[in-house]
């Protein structure tokens, strides 16, 4: 099997993977999973299209992270990996998307717009 490549985004965050046989090592920005985000809800996000069709260890994952904050970047790599088992496998597509990680969240922050003081908020109005 060859390297796959694929990229997941949400927010400011971009996730470039590479993925290929291995003993299901996950390595992001040259540290490992555990040491890249020790939160264990983080951990479980961008394990989760992995757990779901049971390879967690069959893939060694390499994920080239970049933007956005923790939460951000644990989805877009969560969304990234479940594309590329989906190019090394496409009948699992259906299972992944039921559970929503083939979707790109198109969610992102709304911008400041001039004369106010945030991009909905108003500055205080005064009749008199």
């Amino acid at each position: 099997m060859d390297v796959i490549n694929s990229i997941g985004r949400r927010k400011a965050a971009v996730a470039r993977v590479f993925m290929s046989e291995g003993s299901g090592k996950i390595v992001i920005n040259k540290r490992e999973l555990e040491h890249y985000f020790p939160s264990s809800i983080l951990q479980f996000i961008v394990k989760q299209p992995l757990n779901k069709l049971n390879v967690a260890e069959k893939y060694d994952i390499k994920i080239n992270l970049q933007g956005g904050g923790y939460k951000g970047q644990s989805e877009a790599a969560r969304l990234a990996i479940s594309r590329a088992l989906v190019k090394l496998n496409p009948e699992d597509k259906p299972a992944l998307r039921a559970e929503g990680f083939m979707t790109r969240d198109p969610r992102v922050v709304e911008r400041k717009k001039p004369g106010r003081p945030g991009a909905r908020k108003r500055f205080q109005f005064s009749k008199r």
